[in-house]
This record gives C-alpha cells, sequence and structure tokens, in this order.
C-alpha cells in the first residue's frame, strides 16, 4: 500500500505561513530590544508582542540570542531572502562600475540606508555583549563579517587603480569599516541629529578624499 503524497500546494502553504510567524517574531522582538534592551526583554514578551506561544519562538526562531541575530541579519539586507550581501545584483552592479569615486558614492549611499536599518540594533548588541557571551560572539561576528566585505571593497577600488599612493588594500579596508560602520551613523545621524542625507554627502566626501588618489581618473 503506497503512502499519500503531500500536496505540493500544502507545503507552500504551510511554508509561508512558518515565514510569517518567524517575521512576526523577528519584528517583535527588533522592536522590544531597542524599546528595552537585550537584557530586560523577555522571551515571553517577545511571544506576547508577537502574538505567538512562548514555544513557538523556540521552534521557529530558536530564543532570544537568535532572534536578535535574525533581527539583524535582515536589517543588513532589509529582507529575509537568503542572499548573502556581495551576491545581491545591486551590490555586484556597484562592485562592476568603473568609476571608483561612483562606488564609493554608491557605498555611501548604501551604508546610509543600512545605518537607518540597522544602528539601533547593533547598539542593543554592543551593549549586551559584556553580559552575554553568545551576544558578544554575535557582535565579534559581525565585525569580522564586515570587515571582510569591506576588503573586497577596497580590493575594487585598487583593482581602478584609485587608491591613495602607498595605502594598502587592508588599510583601506579598515576605514571603510570604521567610516561606513552603525557606530558612526549612530552618532551623527540618530545621537547628534543629522539628516541622513547630510550624513551619506558626508561619509561620501570623507571616503573619497581619505582613499582616492590625488589625480585619479576612470579607465576610459
Amino acid at each position: 500500500m503506497s503512502l499519500p503524497v503531500k500536496k505540493p500546494y500544502s507545503s507552500q502553504v504551510r511554508a509561508a505561513q512558518a515565514r510569517t510567524t518567524r517575521r512576526a517574531i523577528v519584528d517583535a522582538a527588533a522592536r522590544l530590544f531597542i524599546e528595552h534592551g537585550y537584557g530586560a526583554t523577555t522571551v515571553d514578551a517577545i511571544a506576547e508582542a508577537a502574538g505567538v506561544s512562548r514555544k513557538t519562538v523556540f521552534t521557529s526562531v530558536g530564543g532570544k540570542a537568535q532572534a536578535l541575530k535574525l533581527a539583524i541579519d535582515w536589517a543588513i539586507t532589509g529582507d529575509d531572502e537568503p542572499v548573502p550581501v556581495l551576491d545581491r545584483p545591486r551590490v555586484r552592479a556597484g562592485m562592476a562600475e568603473p568609476d571608483a569615486r561612483l562606488i564609493l558614492a554608491g557605498y555611501a549611499r548604501s551604508a546610509c540606508e543600512t545605518g537607518a536599518r540597522i544602528a539601533r540594533l547593533v547598539a542593543v548588541a554592543e551593549a549586551a555583549a559584556g553580559a552575554y557571551p553568545e551576544i558578544r560572539a554575535l557582535s565579534e561576528d559581525g565585525h569580522a563579517q564586515r570587515l571582510r566585505g569591506m576588503r573586497v571593497l577596497a580590493q575594487v577600488l585598487d583593482d581602478r587603480g584609485a587608491l591613495q599612493p602607498g595605502m594598502t588594500v587592508a588599510e583601506a579596508a579598515d576605514i571603510l569599516w570604521l567610516l561606513g560602520g552603525p557606530g558612526v551613523y549612530h552618532r551623527f545621524v540618530i545621537e547628534q541629529g543629522w539628516p541622513a542625507g547630510r550624513f551619506e554627502s558626508w561619509l561620501d566626501g570623507a571616503l573619497a578624499g581619505l582613499l582616492i588618489a590625488p589625480g585619479y581618473q576612470p579607465a576610459p
């Protein structure tokens, strides 16, 4: 006797429902983390805010630390699609741009947009890192991932012959990592009240001044 075959449509519906539940949990957790901090936010509070049971939080997301990780990951990309940042069409198109100045302008724009989504969540993680080893590991991993991405970007700039004389790819990556990071966005825009457009313009100019060689011209 053959076993009944699950209908693809039913599987798709269940998968869509599970994804919706996961989004609701992560969105609720992100709001609570920002409002109350990591330590003061409980799994029960996340469950109540998301309209699910405590058990569902664990089965769908994996717990409080994982909820923060997912919130940060999704804030970086702006969605929950499982596509690495460097593989996304916008990033790939930016990396293919022949003019290093336009590459940096695109990076400044992206850093500003990402900062608006992620800066407060990163601040939550950094504030909790001293008390929670799992959050310290999360924060350190995030820094390392960003630095790897900036090394790719710095290499692209070097391949264009655009870096300042004597500047190494590693040095350029460190500058990109620091100035384009969520901490700088948080200081300028959230704490000091800079308009986002003003910050983007400043970041673009600062990076170009620090990284681009005098007299640089893109290849024809």
